[in-house]
């Protein structure tokens, strides 16, 4: 059963004499406890399909349905419980407030929502014994490793219960070690048997591509192929020839 599926998503900018086509009818699903990594050139509308799955942007035409919430053609105005309660966002920068501690970067994103502050803080620290992390509670981010503040974001975006994460390039800041941690973390929490999670991943890590459960490529404004390995080996070949 899909979790999201994604029908004829358009969206492009500009003016009509001056007018980009960046999404030209993408059409993908992503089923509940699904790791899928999303590839294609630079340009190619990754980010501009994600900021519309997380309800940022609205889509020229199309529809996406999240857990039987329909929408893609709203303003972000009317789709505050998408980003609120459905999406959570996991990005290359950790985007984590200096100042605080790893609990309290957690914590205050719940609170923003509206969680009461002593329930924010146990479902704070719940999400961060999730992604292994409970015993650096109390450090602030420069007393954290690249791959441990990675984590923090992790638990940020998990701890609101979001059924979907969309991350963004988010081993791009991190050495390889770090970088295979995350995606292992990534697997763990969608094949949890209790509460699992999907992840929609951009990368431009071929390798950490062919970890995921599936992969797509993105190319000339529609998803190319399922199989990206494939997909390169023929856009390969059509170079040689």
């Amino acid at each position: 059963m899909s979790l999201l599926q994604v029908t004829d998503l358009e969206k492009g900018f500009g003016s009509v004499l001056n007018r980009l086509e960046v999404l030209k009818g993408i059409n993908m699903n992503l089923k509940r406890g699904e790791l899928v990594a999303l590839m294609g050139p630079s340009g190619c509308g990754k980010s501009t399909l994600l900021n519309i799955i997380g309800g940022l942007l609205p889509a020229d035409s199309g529809e996406i349905d999240l857990e039987s919430r329909k929408y893609g053609l709203k303003n972000p105005s009317a789709v505050v419980d998408v980003r609120r309660t459905m999406v959570g966002w996991i990005f290359q920068d950790f985007h984590l407030l200096d100042h605080l501690s790893a609990l309290d970067n957690v914590a205050l994103a719940l609170e923003i929502s509206g969680v009461p502050s002593k329930e924010a803080d146990k479902r704070a620290l719940a999400a961060l014994e999730r992604v292994n992390l409970s015993d650096r509670a109390d450090h602030i981010p420069d007393q954290l490793s690249g791959g441990q503040q990675q984590r923090v974001a992790i638990a940020r975006a998990i701890a609101g219960n979001r059924p979907l994460l969309l991350a963004d390039e988010p081993t791009g800041n991190l050495d390889i070690a770090s970088g295979a941690e995350v995606l292992q973390l990534f697997k763990e929490l969608c094949h949890d048997e209790e509460n699992p999670i999907s992840i929609l991943m951009v990368t431009h890590d071929p390798d950490l591509a062919s970890k995921a459960d599936r992969m797509l490529l993105m190319r000339e404004g529609k998803v190319a192929a399922s199989d990206i390995r494939s997909a390169w080996g023929i856009e390969a070949g059509g170079e040689e020839e």
